[in-house]
């Protein structure tokens, strides 16, 4: 059943002109919602610290999304005062290596861990209630999203649900206590179990929980019995000129590059084609594109890789799908991990539109690689498996030389935006 004019108000911490991976997702739901009849009521901060910005998305926002802004007092706002550029590598995740952080990094990590529970946005939860509130009253609005991280925004939604007949749908990009870069942030056994009760109290509280893969389905159905729905990211109709493809046979990393997601099986089967094919030196390129950690460059290096490193550093996202169009081969590396199984990065979707072959490495049976290996958009590869890896590089560099290096991908559209928001949809109609 559709309904005509429907209002959701959603509640999220990323938004153009912020850049990155945690703006598109709601961004295109946004974008398309309108087109359901139902109408975007944006909440965000008004002063963000955003780590990274990109003033190009600002021109995608909806012109039929009403966006409201209230000011967020953030810590990271005065441990930049400490250090700008380590607090802007915390604030995005980027956490160093536990064996090389400084003190200073020891510090703002147990800080960003014990203190500001369940995240440094923690602040805005009491003002966004009230404010809200008000607001919620006075438009007669009936249905919130909250979308995390950082998931201090979740505690507004509980809140809000405590006091008012609402229905409340808690989207979660990434999980909770089970992330990756949980485990470094140095808690004490109190701020552990503090994470774990409000996770908890919020996956038992929502009227529906989203998530964005299988595997955090399931982790998330021994914690409550409420709906968990999932909804994958997406891939969504980017005017993109045709693109030339690279003449080097490129190898494109795109995002974040973490010290934990360092390859270096990947390096060592570089660096023996390298000795073994006269010509594959000539051709080769590593392309880097996004904020890359220190030890990824350092290794790279230690392999003698580096006259073949192409570091461009962060550029926007309509340039980062330019890069996808025109690189050889995509690379999408995950953090040899059991807690990384869950991860869909949002860069995959726009991976599997580009036409280029994706090679994927990370832990065994992720999330990923049933997404790779059925649409048939590349070669997905634990890291045992060098052998295959070392194989699969040859192979395409063959078909390379002879011009035929493509991906032919096959039931792409279930992964389109404009899908995604009609699953959205069929979700806030359900009573």
């Amino acid at each position: 059943m559709k309904l005509n004019h429907k209002k959701l108000l959603i509640i999220t911490y990323y938004w153009p002109p912020a850049g990155g991976p945690g703006v598109q997702r709601w961004l295109k739901f946004v974008k398309y919602l309108p087109d359901f009849d139902v109408q975007p009521i944006v909440y965000v901060p008004e002063n963000p610290t955003y780590p990274i910005i990109d003033q190009h998305l600002e021109s995608e926002v909806s012109n039929k999304a009403i966006i409201l802004k209230n000011p967020i007092f953030e810590p990271y706002q005065l441990a930049s005062f400490l250090s700008k550029n380590k607090t802007k590598k915390i604030s995005s995740g980027i956490i160093p290596n536990q064996k090389k952080q400084s003190f200073l990094e020891k510090v703002m990590l147990w800080v960003r861990g014990n203190l500001f529970i369940p995240d440094a946005r923690v602040f805005w939860v009491k003002p966004s209630v009230s404010y809200l509130e008000k607001y919620i009253r006075e438009n007669e609005i009936d249905t919130i999203v909250t979308s995390g991280p950082p998931h201090s925004l979740h505690l507004i939604g509980l809140e809000l649900k405590q006091k008012m007949n609402l229905k409340w749908l808690a989207d979660f990009r990434d999980p909770w206590t089970t992330i990756g870069y949980h485990k470094s942030l140095r808690l004490s056994d109190y701020a552990a179990k503090k994470h774990k009760k409000l996770e908890s109290q919020v996956l038992n509280s929502a009227d529906t929980i989203i998530v964005t893969s299988k595997t955090t389905k399931l982790e998330f159905q021994a914690l409550t019995n409420k709906p968990i729905a999932v909804i994958t990211n997406g891939f969504d109709v980017e005017k993109v000129e045709k693109q030339i493809v690279d003449t080097k046979f490129s190898l494109a990393h795109i995002g974040s590059f973490l010290s934990e997601r360092n390859p270096r099986i990947l390096w060592e089967c570089l660096v023996e084609l390298c000795s073994e094919i006269p010509e594959f030196k000539s051709h080769l390129e590593i392309k880097l594109i996004g904020a890359v950690s220190q030890e990824v460059l350092e290794t790279i290096s230690a392999f003698g890789l580096n006259s073949y490193l192409n570091n461009l550093g962060y550029v926007s996202h309509a340039e980062a799908v330019s890069h996808q169009r025109k690189s050889q081969v995509l690379l999408l590396i995950e953090i040899n991990s059991e807690d990384t199984k869950s991860i869909l990065p949002g860069k995959l979707f726009e991976y599997l539109v580009s036409e280029r072959p994706i090679i994927a490495i990370g832990p065994k049976d992720s999330d990923f690689e049933e997404i790779i290996t059925n649409t048939n958009t590349g070669v997905f590869f634990d890291y045992s498996e060098k052998v295959k890896l070392k194989n699969t590089i040859q192979n395409y560099y063959d078909l390379f030389l002879e011009g035929k290096l493509q991906s032919q991908g096959v039931g792409l559209q279930q992964y389109s935006r404009k899908n995604l928001t009609q699953q959205l949809v069929e979700l806030l109609n359900q009573h």
